[in-house]
């Protein structure tokens, strides 16, 4: 999938700098950068949306008492 980004300046030269000292394409850093990037994003937001639920009262909440309980780990 072809996508544009805008960058600034400075970060445009940066990564022009690191794929000409590297012989790299700007792509393939820009490829990396995003591919060990999106993890950590999905975590982040996902996270963030669930507690929202969760002080919205939409999402159910469990103690750890009760976790052990239901799992038989204080048995």
């Amino acid at each position: 999938m072809a996508t544009s980004i805008r960058l600034s300046p400075e970060l445009g030269s940066r990564l022009d700098r690191l794929a000409a000292k590297t012989g790299r394409t700007k792509a393939y850093y820009l490829r990396q950068i995003i591919e060990s990037g999106i993890s950590e994003m999905e975590d982040y937001y996902l996270a963030a949306d669930t507690l929202e639920r969760v002080r919205k009262g939409q999402e159910r909440v469990y103690g750890a008492d009760s976790v052990r309980e239901d799992l038989g780990l204080d048995d």
